[in-house]
């Protein structure tokens, strides 16, 4: 059986380098370098056709062990709940006030670069504590 080398998750938005910059900023991960032949992401920019520019941006885990991410423009809006959404897990192995503590910190610095906080998950019986809450383009995650 083949085993999966990587695995990228791609996100449809409306500004693709507005919404990779929030996640680089909320994961810890990072810009990779500009494409062969530019000094800077503005220089290849600046290069493309009008109708190219901000199609798509990525970023990457630094130690590469999480998953590249990548957005893409399309033309429609969000209209619904995703379907997918990614875990920030904060709050690992932490229980009652300790992880509401940890997850109310991470949501605190995460709403100044344009997180929204949509509600907290009491625990109860079967699952702890998690901060339901949108990106930038109103994509749901959760602090967890």
């Amino acid at each position: 059986m083949a085993s999966i080398k990587q695995v990228q998750i791609t996100f449809d938005c409306a500004s693709p380098e507005r919404v990779a910059r929030f996640w680089c900023e909320a994961l810890g991960y990072v810009v990779p370098p500009p494409p062969e032949g530019f000094a800077t992401w503005d220089d290849f920019t600046s290069s493309q056709p009008p109708e190219e520019r901000d199609s798509w941006f990525a970023c990457s885990d630094p130690s590469g062990v999480g998953p590249r991410l990548y957005f893409q423009r399309v033309p429609e809006g969000k209209v619904v709940k995703n379907r997918v959404h990614l875990d920030v897990r904060v709050g690992t192995g932490l229980v009652g006030e300790e992880r509401l503590a940890v997850l109310e910190a991470e949501c605190a610095r995460l709403v100044p670069l344009g997180a929204v906080r949509v509600r907290l998950l009491a625990a109860d019986d079967d699952n702890e504590s998690c901060l339901v809450m949108q990106d930038v383009e109103g994509n749901e995650f959760c602090l967890d």
